[in-house]
């Protein structure tokens, strides 16, 4: 880092020497002439596996590798929900969505609204950021950041938009959780004017976030690029579709299943979706727009860079375009492929690239992580739920602690009502339908395959207290018995899924590696030209 206040610098080391003071090793110093940038780049529906330097061999991302590369990679990084907007909300809070009462995405039904033949109906939430909370931008603004979002906010419309709530500037933030005219401009975006036909939204945030910097490298910043990708509906260009085609079927008979049915709906197996491996490889090139704007403007030794995804990867429902293996389940559903993340953290100083770390962390995290890397004060009566991982960064360890999660609701890719709680190795699942449990090492069982609930009841009966506990702490709110659940419905619905669904699924999926395959509205680009 390229520090300016020398007199600071010195003053510390002497106190270090005197009172036996660990040295910040490259840590922000608080120099007030010198803050630190913060760039926080958040993924939709990006699951653990869907990177390159996550094992995946299919899609690639060097542009966000080079992010973990040069910074700490931790390896059991979570979200705060197995859907979008909770744990966005957590992000920006650093609260729990049970504590927010936001735990599911916005705009998804509630209570009566509930029209699906489910034993329950889901709990009721609310549908926007509460505007007592001080959001992580509210923070940073504070402190004299200039602030900036860009992408999918997802967390309230008119009077909860990101301009109410710490950013100076939006381009793209508003209610709607998808692109509301798809990823080729013109985009229907209320927050964005369209830019010529054809344009591609991934690169059009990336530019606008390049832009911002470029304005503002003068000025200490907080940048959140939120990319709506990789979220449905799944797009790309022709050109990007061919390269991952050809690669696709360069895995044989792999390919000739896609899809097995899991409890309640047929998941992904195998990533080969050609389209989506395009929209992966978007996205990554914006990163890459914004790092090599950091690098040419020489602030990259002045930036924390952080990345992340909101929720797992989408192997069932919505465009069941990956797959999470060998983690279990996606987006929307209990299991680790719902809730595990890349998740990375850049931070100026740092002499050791590649770490790694194996500590559980989560969303809620993130808050006061970056006040402290940024020398700012903690705000703990806001960050409520979150622990600065700064001494993880910093190669020592933090106090154990269990993880919670609470999702009331069914989600729209087969996931159940239920709450969890990990602690170190083991996972304990409660499900709300009927109440019945399920454990899981996660260490020795990665792929949550083996229920050792029968084999280790104390540590059932004590973790399902401790997750009690944290449930009545939260008030968290419940779901209701469904008086019109019609259970001869549920199991014809069942054999309509082994029957008809997962077919058409395995059909419709083989088509996008034949050569003759183009979307309905024929190639996006070529609506440019």
């Amino acid at each position: 880092m390229n520090f300016r206040n020398t007199s600071t610098i010195a003053a510390i080391m002497l106190l270090s020497f005197a009172f036996d003071i660990e040295p910040l090793n490259g840590f922000y110093d608080g120099a007030e002439n010198n803050p630190p940038n913060v760039v926080f780049i958040l993924a939709d529906d990006l699951g653990w596996r869907d990177l390159s330097n996550e094992g995946s061999t299919f899609y690639e991302s060097p542009h966000i590798d080079r992010i973990a590369n040069e910074g700490m990679k931790f390896t059991r990084g979570y979200a705060t929900c197995q859907v979008c907007s909770p744990s966005r909300a957590s992000l920006m809070t650093g609260k729990y969505p049970a504590r927010l009462n936001i735990t599911d995405w916005i705009g998804a039904a509630e209570g009566a609204q509930w029209k699906r033949n489910t034993k329950l109906l889901p709990a009721t939430y609310n549908h926007e950021l509460p505007a007592e909370d001080e959001t992580l931008a509210e923070a940073f603004q504070a402190a004299g950041y200039r602030t900036f979002f860009a992408g999918k906010w997802h967390l309230g419309g008119e009077g909860s938009l990101p301009t109410d709530h710490g950013f100076e500037f939006n381009i793209g933030g508003h209610h709607r959780g998808s692109p509301p005219g798809g990823y080729f401009s013109p985009y229907s975006n209320p927050e964005m004017e369209s830019g010529p036909k054809g344009e591609l939204l991934p690169l059009r945030l990336g530019q606008e976030t390049v832009k911002f910097i470029e304005q503002h490298k003068n000025e200490p910043f907080f940048a959140y690029l939120s990319f709506y990708s990789v979220h449905g509906p799944i797009q790309t260009t022709e050109k990007l579709w061919k390269k991952y085609r050809d690669k696709a079927n360069q895995l044989g008979d792999a390919l000739e299943s896609r899809f097995l049915i899991d409890r309640t709906t047929p998941v992904r197996q195998v990533q080969d979706n050609p389209l989506y491996a395009g929209m992966v490889e978007s996205m990554d090139d914006a990163v890459g727009m914004v790092l090599a704007t950091l690098d040419r403007l020489d602030l990259a030794d002045n930036t924390i860079v952080v990345f992340t995804s909101d929720n797992g990867g989408v192997s069932a429902g919505d465009g069941k375009a990956t797959s999470n293996l060998p983690l279990r389940g996606g987006k929307g559903r209990q299991w680790e492929g719902g809730i595990r993340e890349p998740f990375y953290i850049k931070w100026p100083g740092s002499t050791t690239t590649g770490q790694q770390c194996d500590t559980p962390v989560i969303g809620t995290d993130l808050y006061p992580t970056l006040l402290e890397l940024a020398g700012l004060p903690l705000r703990p009566d806001q960050h409520l739920d979150g622990l600065s991982l700064v001494p993880l960064l910093k190669g020592q360890t933090l106090p154990a602690r269990p993880l919670f999660w609470h999702y009331p609701h069914y989600g729209n890719q087969g996931g159940e009502p239920s709450s969890i709680i990990t602690r170190g190795k083991w996972k304990l699942i409660h499900y709300l339908e009927d109440q019945r449990y399920e454990l899981y090492d996660i260490d020795a069982d990665i792929s949550e395959t083996n229920n050792v609930l029968d084999q280790h009841p104390e540590i059932q009966e004590s973790l399902a207290r401790e997750l009690k506990s944290w449930i009545a702490e939260m008030d968290a709110r419940q779901p209701t018995v469904n008086p019109n659940f019609d259970l001869k419905k549920q199991q014809k619905e069942m054999i309509n899924i082994r029957d008809k669904q997962k077919p058409s699924l395995e059909r419709q999926h083989s088509q996008f590696l034949k050569p003759s395959f183009k979307p309905p509205q024929g190639w996006w680009e070529e609506t440019g030209k």
